[in-house]
């Protein structure tokens, strides 16, 4: 009763509560299904696919990160971009011993519109399982509705980039992929990618806090781009046309 009358309540202010088992479900059924997002990106690097990558909201390089295994096993080009300093720190020692690395402690912004995110307090971890450290957002409440206690959140200043200056900064003339984990600002990124920038990776993106506006933009974009795309676990993997051919999905 109680619940019910708190999500009609959420509802009403414009937020909506996950349901915790459509989650669990999908990554249950993940574990079990022939097609995951770790066999896919091993069939590429495999197959010298990956050779260049940007990886968007790098957290801490351990937690929920498939790409770590590959990118200490194949040794690709990577720009890390994680702007919570604590969680850099911790993903440059992850990655001390690897080369052809380059670390950013940045935010990826539209419009220079992110200059600051909610998280965690770091002595309220303890609180939590572990996936909070995954959950920063530019939105406060994209926290509370992970059920994160508002005094528990703190929120810091973040320095920040347009994905456009980026490339520009490191002289990026090829990108195989961008790998995009932002809890929700993730269809932005797509879209400003799309508009601005000129060359034709891979895009992994996870959607599930996407606005359903922004998402469809972002996947009419890609259509007109002539991407085609699907869904692996909580993530839409968009692939250029003519990069199919090489791709493999079993």
């Amino acid at each position: 009763m109680h619940y019910k009358f708190l999500k009609k309540i959420i509802g009403i202010i414009g937020f909506k509560l996950i349901d915790k088992n459509l989650v669990k479900n999908e990554r249950i059924l993940s574990r079990y299904s022939d097609l995951s997002l770790e066999k896919l990106l091993d069939n590429l690097f495999l197959n010298s696919e990956l050779k260049s990558v940007i990886q968007i909201g790098a957290n801490d390089g351990q937690r929920f990160d498939v790409l770590e295994k590959f990118i200490k096993k194949y040794s690709p080009f990577v720009i890390f971009l994680e702007p919570i300093k604590s969680y850099f720190n911790d993903l440059k020692k992850k990655y001390s011993n690897n080369n052809n690395l380059i670390f950013e402690n940045l935010a990826i912004t539209v419009n220079n519109e992110i200059s600051q995110l909610y998280k965690v307090k770091d002595d309220k971890l303890k609180y939590y399982d572990e996936h909070v450290m995954g959950i920063s957002s530019f939105k406060k409440e994209h926290l509370i509705k992970h059920g994160i206690k508002k005094n528990h959140i703190i929120k810091v200043d973040v320095q920040s980039i347009t994905i456009k200056k980026l490339l520009q900064k490191h002289s990026v003339k090829n990108l195989d992929l961008i790998m995009i984990d932002t809890e929700g600002y993730d269809g932005h990124i797509v879209i400003d990618f799309l508009k601005n920038i000129e060359l034709r990776p891979i895009i992994i993106f996870e959607f599930i806090h996407i606005k359903n506006m922004i998402l469809e933009d972002a996947l009419k974009k890609l259509k007109n781009k002539d991407y085609f795309f699907f869904k692996i676990e909580e993530n839409i993997i968009c692939i250029p046309r003519e990069k199919s051919k090489n791709l493999q999905l079993n």
